[in-house]
């Protein structure tokens, strides 16, 4: 089965294609904006590389957030887009939460794992899991002060974009391992996706939004 997972959500475009558990062809482009430009004709092209249609896809699965407003809505119209060409493809929804989670080796995880996610505001996105993947809490917009207090007196493992802010001063916590990751590792996407397949949780995707966007008025 071909899978083709991408996000937009995070300072880049990923795209990524598998046949079953192998990686195929991938696509990352660093960017801040313009990810809903590119994303389209970079899926074809990928498609082209390895000469199949998207009718041979057995499943899509895209990031939902949380990230920038308008990248979310670029991929989850774009998923939209391909569920209108053809009604019967597969379409999932991964959090960026669980595709950075994905990302830690056995040996990485913990009791307690935090993925932080950058804001470019003062606060981060933060989520909790436990050493089998399961969420703790529900994902939310914390300031750096309230994470560190949950976190207090726990070995914890931290992973995500927003990690190396989130350290730029100590926190006094107590670490087991840090991984940063400058965006949502777009190959564990796809493996979440097609877990949520195997365990019959396929559902159109939501966008994950932890905030309301910032509207500016002219003064």
């Amino acid at each position: 089965m071909y899978i083709l997972a991408f996000d937009t959500t995070a300072e880049s475009c990923s795209i990524c294609l598998k046949k079953n558990d192998v990686e195929v062809a991938k696509f990352i482009k660093r960017m801040e904006f313009g990810q809903a430009e590119v994303l389209l004709p970079e899926i074809k092209k990928l498609l082209d590389s390895i000469k199949i249609k998207f009718s041979d896809l057995g499943l899509i699965v895209v990031c939902v957030g949380p990230g920038s407003f308008t990248g979310v809505r670029a991929s989850l119209s774009a998923a939209r887009a391909f569920t209108i060409a053809n009604k019967k493809m597969p379409v999932t929804g991964v959090s960026a939460f669980e595709a950075y989670l994905y990302a830690l080796a056995q040996d990485e995880l913990c009791a307690h794992n935090a993925v932080i996610l950058e804001t470019k505001r003062a606060d981060f996105y933060y989520q909790l899991f436990n050493e089998k993947r399961e969420k703790i809490n529900e994902a939310s917009a914390m300031s750096r002060e309230d994470i560190i207090r949950e976190l207090q007196n726990k070995k914890v493992t931290l992973i995500g974009d927003g990690v190396e802010r989130f350290l730029a001063t100590p926190t006094g916590l107590s670490l087991h391992a840090i991984k940063i990751e400058f965006y949502p590792p777009i190959e564990k996407l796809a493996s979440c996706g097609v877990q949520k397949l195997n365990e019959g949780l396929i559902d159109f995707p939501k966008p994950m939004y932890l905030r309301a966007p910032e509207v500016y008025s002219r003064s």
